[in-house]
C-alpha cells in the first residue's frame, strides 16, 4: 500500500476571530490532554455578539458597555473593533498598562473604578458603574458575561471539537471565574459521557464556592461575587490553589512541556496533573485559558514575585481534603462538592 499525501493545503480563515477562538488539543502526558487557548474568552465574546446581532439587539453603531479587567475585555475589544461597535470597558486597577494600551489601540474606552469596601468588593463596584453607564445610554448593549447564558453556550463548539478528536472524556479540570468555560464545556462533554467528573479550580479569597472573602493575588479565576453562570450542581470536586503554588505550576508547565501560559492555566495544570496521576486509566482534559505574554512582567518576573511575597513554591504533599469551604486556608485545598447546590454545601443562600 502506498501512502496518500493530502494536497488540500492549509485552511484560510475568514477573520482572526475564527483563527484564534478555538483551542489546540495537546497530549501532555499519557492520559492528560490540554485545551490550550490563545485567548479563551474571545469565543464567548464573539458568540454573545453574534446572538445579539441575530436578535437585532445590536445594530450598526450600538454602543457596547461591559465590565472586565482581563481577557474577556480584550476578546470583546477585538470583536467590537472588527464589527464597528464603540466599546467601553469598566475595569479596576489590576488592568496593567500593557493590557490597557492594547484595549485602547483596539478603540475601547477604558474606565477604572476603585474598591470602596462595599459588599461584593471591586466586582460589585464595576457592575454598579456599568449600570450607571447603561442608564445614561439606554440604547447600549451590555454582554453581561457573568450571567448571560450565551457565555456557557459558546463552549458547545469546544465540546464538539474535543468529542470529535479525543472521544469520551472522563474528567474535565478548569479554572472558575464567570463559570462559563467549565460549566458550558462540561455540559457539552456530558452529552457523550454523563459520568464526566468536573473539577473546578478556585483560589483562597474567592467566595464562588463558599470560602471566606479575601485579597486575591491570583487573578483570572475566583470572584468577590457569585456569578449567575456558575452552575454549582455541575461540579464534582473543587480545588482552591494558592498563588505561589499556581505560579510554580505555571513555570513548570513551560519548563517541562513548552506551554507558555498564564497563571490560571498553571492552577489548572497543577490540579489536573495531580488528578491524572491518581487516575491513570481515565482521560483527563484541562482548560488552559490564555498564553503567558501578558504576564511576563509579573508571574514570569522574579522581582514582581518577590515584591508580592509570591515566589513559586511547589506543594509536593498535594491538596488537603476538607469537608466544608469554611476550612479553606492559604494552601492547596480540595473538597468533594458532589454535584450539590450552593446552599446544600455551604448552609446558606448565595
Amino acid at each position: 500500500m502506498t501512502d496518500t499525501v493530502s494536497t488540500a493545503g492549509p485552511k484560510v480563515y475568514h477573520s482572526v476571530l475564527e483563527a484564534t477562538e478555538l483551542p489546540r488539543l495537546i497530549r501532555v502526558t499519557d492520559n492528560l490532554y490540554a485545551a490550550a487557548f490563545t485567548l479563551m474568552k474571545l469565543l464567548p465574546a464573539r458568540y454573545i455578539v453574534d446572538r445579539a446581532e441575530d436578535e437585532d439587539v445590536l445594530t450598526p453603531g450600538t454602543p457596547v458597555i461591559e465590565t472586565s479587567s482581563g481577557t474577556f475585555g480584550l476578546g470583546l475589544a477585538m470583536v467590537c473593533q472588527l464589527r464597528g461597535y464603540p466599546l467601553t470597558i469598566v475595569g479596576d486597577p489590576v488592568i496593567d498598562d500593557d493590557l490597557r494600551r492594547r484595549l485602547e489601540m483596539l478603540g475601547a474606552r477604558v474606565e477604572i473604578v476603585h474598591d470602596h469596601g462595599g459588599p461584593g468588593g471591586i466586582q460589585a463596584a464595576r457592575l454598579a458603574r456599568v449600570e450607571e453607564l447603561r442608564q445614561e445610554r439606554p440604547d447600549s448593549f451590555v454582554p453581561r458575561q457573568y450571567d448571560n447564558p450565551d457565555n456557557p453556550a459558546a463552549y458547545n463548539a469546544v465540546g464538539d471539537l474535543v468529542t470529535g478528536t479525543l472521544g469520551s472524556v472522563d474528567c474535565l479540570v478548569g479554572p472558575v471565574g464567570s463559570g462559563g468555560s467549565t460549566g458550558g464545556l462540561a455540559a457539552s462533554l456530558r452529552l457523550a459521557n454523563p459520568g464526566l467528573h468536573l473539577v473546578g479550580v478556585d483560589t483562597p479569597g474567592s467566595i464562588i464556592f463558599g470560602a471566606a472573602e479575601g485579597t486575591r493575588l491570583l487573578r483570572g479565576l475566583g470572584s468577590s461575587i457569585i456569578p449567575g453562570n456558575v452552575d454549582h450542581p455541575a461540579y464534582d470536586e473543587i480545588h482552591w490553589v494558592a498563588p505561589p503554588e499556581a505560579f510554580d505550576a505555571t513555570h513548570e508547565l513551560y519548563r517541562r512541556h513548552g506551554l507558555f501560559m498564564g497563571p490560571t492555566s498553571g492552577a489548572s495544570f497543577q490540579v489536573a496533573a495531580w488528578w491524572a496521576a491518581r487516575n491513570p486509566y481515565d482521560t483527563v482534559l484541562m482548560v488552559l485559558p490564555d498564553e503567558g505574554y501578558r504576564y511576563q512582567s509579573t508571574v514570569y518576573n522574579d522581582t514582581w514575585l518577590r515584591a508580592n511575597d509570591a515566589l513559586p513554591a511547589p506543594n509536593p504533599e498535594g491538596p488537603r481534603l476538607v469537608e466544608h469551604p469554611a476550612e479553606v486556608n492559604a494552601a492547596w485545598t480540595r473538597m468533594m462538592w458532589a454535584r450539590r447546590g450552593y446552599e446544600a454545601v455551604v448552609g446558606a443562600t448565595p
